[in-house]
């Protein structure tokens, strides 16, 4: 039994540095993916050739990198192109990241306006109306916020970031159900 304990270890030791390794390389091609798209889509709008999708996927890298005032900017410049043509789902989609390119300022007022674009445009954007009671949360108006949480269980009834936000708003303000 004793004799077989460094090779149990040693296996051990290998399965972890498998895991590790299998970790790090899945890690790298996912970066390598990212900056190559990063890259592809920061040369097409510098040549003007890209659309407002090209815009709000590069914004949407530059959110992961917490660049948000570039985000900001490609965000509005995808509003800007084919305003006519835009789908009123996919402004939604981007009023939305604008306003949490807002949030993550703390730029609060400017936030709520565009979630409440998105909203004008896409009434029942669960993300946004949930976005949009967080931030009312941060401004402390727990009222509107609350509000705000149960305007969106009208959409979503089982939305548990609705259902758990307003249980602690509740309690917060001492609302029994």
């Amino acid at each position: 039994m004793k004799e077989n304990l460094p090779i149990a270890y040693l296996a051990v030791l290998l399965v972890l540095l498998a895991g590790v390794a299998i970790f790090l390389i899945q890690q790298v091609v996912k970066t390598t993916r990212q900056e190559k798209k990063f890259s592809r889509l920061q040369e097409l709008l510098k040549n003007n050739k890209g659309t407002a999708k090209d815009c709000y996927e590069l914004g949407s890298l530059y959110l992961e990198k917490k660049l948000y005032i570039q985000a900001v900017t490609l965000f509005q410049k995808a509003l800007k192109m084919n305003e006519d043509k835009t789908e009123p789902e996919n402004k939604a989609l981007i009023y939305n990241a604008l306003g949490f390119s807002y949030f993550a300022q703390e730029q609060y007022d400017l936030a709520i306006r565009n979630y409440k674009d998105a909203i004008k445009l896409y009434p029942d954007y669960i993300i946004a109306l949930n976005n949009l009671a967080n931030t009312y949360e941060k401004k402390q108006m727990i009222t509107t916020a609350l509000e705000t949480y149960e305007e969106t269980l009208k959409y979503n009834e089982n939305n548990k970031i609705a259902l758990k936000r307003i249980e602690a708003l509740r309690k917060r303000l001492a609302i029994v159900p």
